[in-house]
């Protein structure tokens, strides 16, 4: 197992936070896993709690992600007690064919994500304003691996952050100056995020001896996309679009230019059906090696 040299903290006891996640975006996760078949019909549901942990919420956000999914006839038996169910589809049992076009990235990822993890060796890459997406999406093949139904003998994740150092171009403040408020709660999560989806990784080496290596690295820019790389096979790639919003931070309220992530239509493209697709996973590995090589730097994650 190697990993490289960021730290939570000089003493190594701070905990990260758990990265802010909505019960909207829950119940986005969920049903990408359940539209893909990772939880199959008839299977109970994780209890509420292992959900809250998963997704680092307080249990009420898991039951309101539960209780959208039940009125849409995905879920049956959401209580504060047992865990839930997940629901037979309606009518005559139909093979499920992947949609050929876009979807918002916390339904189209994790179901490829979990693909990925299929592999004896897991090679994940990323491009992103922060890791969020990516941290849900490993959630359910985390969970596929402790109940021994997937086996990766090796795991390498690389991830290109934007760096601390750099003035954003989003999310900013539609008007004054904010006094750095917006950076620093970009900054919190992007390191928080990071950190969980690190520990969580690193992890499996100790539970099932699976060699993980998760590395970080700064870019000198804000990307304006999303990219996800599964190994040489496939690129999913999504853009940042900005939306004018208000929002109450640390007690402020704030108009800014923010872009919603998890949300961001995806675009899926797979080498194997050769022709445009074939090239832009070839020319997307091409740009993110020279990234990485270049002008991207050692990124310390720091609470």
């Amino acid at each position: 197992m190697s990993v490289d040299p960021e730290h939570a903290s000089a003493s190594g006891r701070t905990r990260p936070q758990r990265p802010h996640t909505s019960h909207r975006e829950i119940a986005d996760v969920l049903r990408s896993r359940i539209r893909a078949g990772l939880l199959r019909a008839g299977q109970r549901m994780p209890t509420q709690g292992e959900l809250a942990d998963e997704f680092g919420v307080e249990r009420g956000a898991v039951r309101q992600a539960l209780r959208i999914l039940q009125s849409e006839q995905l879920l049956t038996n959401v209580s504060r007690g047992a865990p839930a169910t997940v629901a037979a589809p309606p009518g005559p049992r139909r093979t499920m064919v992947a949609p050929a076009g876009p979807q918002p990235t916390m339904v189209g990822l994790a179901p490829r994500i979990a693909d990925a993890f299929a592999a004896p060796h897991v090679r994940i890459d990323a491009l992103c304003l922060t890791s969020v997406s990516l941290t849900l999406a490993v959630g359910e093949p985390l969970r596929q691996i402790h109940a021994g139904r997937l086996k990766p003998a090796k795991i390498d994740v690389r991830v290109l952050l934007p760096s601390r150092d750099i003035d954003l171009a989003f999310p900013a403040a539609v008007a004054a100056d904010d006094g750095g408020l917006l950076h620093r709660r970009w900054l919190a999560q992007r390191n928080a995020q990071g950190m969980v989806l690190r520990q969580n990784l690193l992890a499996l080496y100790g539970t099932h001896g699976i060699d993980v290596r998760v590395s970080f690295r700064a870019l000198p820019f804000t990307p304006p996309v999303k990219l996800y790389l599964l190994g040489d096979s496939e690129a999913l790639f999504a853009y940042y679009t900005l939306l004018r919003r208000e929002r109450e931070i640390e007690h402020e309220h704030l108009e800014l230019y923010d872009a919603d992530g998890t949300r961001s239509m995806l675009f899926a493209f797979e080498r194997r059906a050769g022709g445009r697709d074939a090239a832009f996973v070839q020319q997307s590995r091409r740009w993110f090696e020279a990234l990485w090589e270049t002008i991207s730097s050692d990124l310390l994650l720091s609470s």
